[in-house]
């Protein structure tokens, strides 16, 4: 069972990326799929989240506006469009998911079961 996160790297202030989240092993059915990130020497956040079935979705304030998560059932792949970028958007970032995880703990990475290895996101001039 894997989670595949990619498409991170290094961009400018303003500049835009794209972020996938893929199985391997499981599916993403009955599932809430989310992103985190975590930045050195700080714990990781809560950034967005999706549930497969039905969309619904939720993005932390600081990116609301910059960010949308969305998914592909076709690919079955959960992204995480990344626009505007900031310095301090500089983060590792990572997926989760699990199987009915109830809507009010989206928030907490605790409640999430299997998790992605990461991607770097560098936002520099």
């Amino acid at each position: 069972v894997q989670l595949q996160a990619s498409g991170g790297g290094l961009v400018q202030p303003g500049g835009s990326l794209r972020l996938s989240c893929t199985p391997s092993g499981l599916s993403f059915s009955n599932s809430v799929v989310g992103w985190f990130r975590q930045a050195p020497g700080k714990e990781r956040e809560f950034v967005a989240a999706i549930r497969w079935s039905g969309g619904s979705s939720a993005l932390e304030d600081s990116v609301k506006g910059r960010f949308m998560i969305s998914r592909d059932r076709a690919k079955n792949t959960v992204w995480l469009q990344m626009n505007s970028l900031k310095p301090e958007d500089t983060a590792v970032y990572y997926c989760a998911t699990r199987a009915g995880l109830i809507w009010g703990l989206i928030r907490s990475d605790t409640e999430y079961h299997y998790w992605g290895q990461g991607t770097q996101v560098t936002v520099s001039s």
